[in-house]
């Protein structure tokens, strides 16, 4: 189909003339001047799926498309690769040579005192970090400032639909059901003369299958000082089997097998035997007060309509670890974002790996897990969280009481 230049509603590039039109609107509500973006071999994914580019596009020469609070996109294209963006609005211009680079970027950011990039100031949300600081140097060069797209970027990458967030909560559903299931099944296995951890994570595996639900990788089960190692994962020809008087960690994590859909991702931990050892019953309970703490936190001030940043969040987990003596035990964030990739695009529960400073908007969600890992073994309570326009709630069931196997 030929598009004209009013990209009429029929037109295939309408749905991305009205994301334009959204990402223009919330710069006017940010007061962001505009919103460049910029790649080279593909390395900025953020602005594909931003834009929604073509997958297929091969990229051997620079492209920036600056998206104006007010007016008009402009495009700045490679003549030997002029096609580019053709699939988004606005003005082409064409440059080959460098100096021809400069002298029409330089005419295009004419007049904004500032524009947002993938940028963070000092690398601290490295995720968004994407545009090279010989690149921001030149744009600093024209007398225009460089703010970070973080929070842009969190508003058309992590917030959910209507839809996706029916996928998330059937998903929590077909998950919370199988978790319910596979304890009694360990203690079935044990009592019948054993089991391995990698078993167990196929019989998981399997699951899912039946319910028709995917995930990127398959879930951690591990036992005793394996549990200490967060992203510890059996493998047939690397498992441990497992016992009575054995402490288990299953994490588990999965979406709908369908497109667009997001995960539900959760970790709980259970003892096989009659009886929960004392040390870890009180690391437990040290888990689950670091926990709801972040939870409290979120609920309360998305109550209140305050604004809130994943640091915040991450710092009302810690400080409870801290308060209790554990706080060296926890050597990561507290949450992640999650999306159509377990760990998404938005606002992460962090004020350890990096400080985010990305709010928390309606329509995401994120993970709360503190852990404790000492060297017998790990301990870590997750729950999901939504965040609506003035509430916030766990999308699942959550753990409160050790699990007896």
């Amino acid at each position: 189909m030929i598009c004209t230049t009013r990209w009429p509603a029929d037109c295939e590039w309408a749905p991305r003339v009205q994301k334009i039109e959204d990402i223009q609107s919330e710069l006017r509500d940010r007061a962001i001047p505009g919103w460049l973006f910029y790649d080279h071999h593909r390395r900025d994914a953020i602005a594909y799926r931003v834009l929604g580019l073509p997958e297929s596009l091969m990229v051997s020469r620079r492209w920036f498309y600056l998206v104006p609070a007010d007016g008009d996109p402009i495009k700045l294209v490679h003549r030997i690769e002029p096609h580019h963006l053709d699939t988004l609005p606005g003005k082409k211009i064409e440059y080959a040579s460098w100096s021809e680079l400069v002298g029409q970027l330089r005419a295009i950011l004419g007049g904004l005192p500032s524009v947002a990039m993938q940028f963070s100031p000092e690398n601290m949300i490295f995720t968004i970090s994407t545009a090279d600081a010989g690149t921001v140097d030149l744009i600093r060069s024209f007398g225009v400032s460089v703010t970070s797209s973080a929070d842009l970027v969190a508003r058309f990458e992590a917030t959910w639909s209507a839809k996706q967030i029916e996928t998330h909560f059937a998903a929590a559903h077909a998950i919370d059901e199988i978790m319910a299931d596979v304890f009694p099944e360990i203690g079935q296995r044990v009592r019948k003369g054993g089991t391995t951890e990698f078993e167990i994570q196929q019989w998981i595996v399997e699951a899912f299958r039946r319910e028709k639900l995917t995930a990127d990788s398959p879930p951690i089960v591990a036992v005793n000082q394996n549990s200490s190692d967060p992203h510890y994962v059996p493998t047939v020809d690397r498992c441990t089997p497992i016992r009575k008087g054995d402490f288990i960690l299953l994490d588990v994590w999965g979406k709908l097998d369908e497109p667009d859909s997001v995960y539900y991702d959760i970790s709980w931990t259970g003892c096989i035997g009659s009886s929960v050892p004392e040390r870890v019953r009180d690391v437990f309970e040290v888990v689950l007060r670091s926990r709801d703490a972040g939870i409290e936190k979120v609920t309360t001030t998305i109550a209140a309509r305050k604004k809130l940043a994943g640091w915040e969040v991450d710092k009302a987990a810690r400080d409870v670890l801290e308060k209790a003596g554990y706080a060296q035990f926890l050597n990561n964030r507290v949450g992640h974002s999650i999306g159509t990739d377990v760990h998404g695009k938005g606002a992460n529960i962090d004020n350890f790996e990096s400080r985010d400073e990305r709010e928390i908007i309606p329509n995401t969600c994120f993970s709360i897990e503190p852990g404790i890992y000492l060297p017998e073994f790990g301990l870590r309570s997750e729950v999901n969280m939504l965040v609506r326009d003035g509430s916030a709630e766990v999308t699942g069931r959550v753990q409160n009481e050790m699990i007896l196997i």
